[in-house]
């Protein structure tokens, strides 16, 4: 089943290569959407997938990547956008 989620991590998420890991994890998972740096901080993901691989990239997002400390996820669930095929980072 197709789902889709829009994520905000807090804690020391920025500047600690996120994003990159984040592409790669992406791809490993199968999994499509976007990655983007906020003005305030925070790193907003959307994913996009089949319910187990967008499972498996929220639980490697609430890790990170070495050197990421996440202290906070607020996860929405949106309706899925048939035009989103790939991921990419944005901003």
């Amino acid at each position: 089943m197709l789902v889709r989620t829009h994520l905000w991590l807090s804690g020391r998420v920025q500047g600690v290569a996120f994003r990159y890991y984040a592409t790669i994890k992406a791809k490993e998972f199968g999994v499509a959407g976007y990655i983007k740096n906020l003005g305030d901080g925070r790193v907003e993901v959307v994913i996009q997938g089949e319910s187990e691989s967008v499972k498996r990239m929220i639980s490697w997002c609430s890790k990170g990547p070495p050197h990421a400390i996440v202290e906070n996820v607020i996860l929405i669930y949106e309706d899925p956008d048939p035009g989103c095929v790939t991921f990419q980072v944005e901003g």
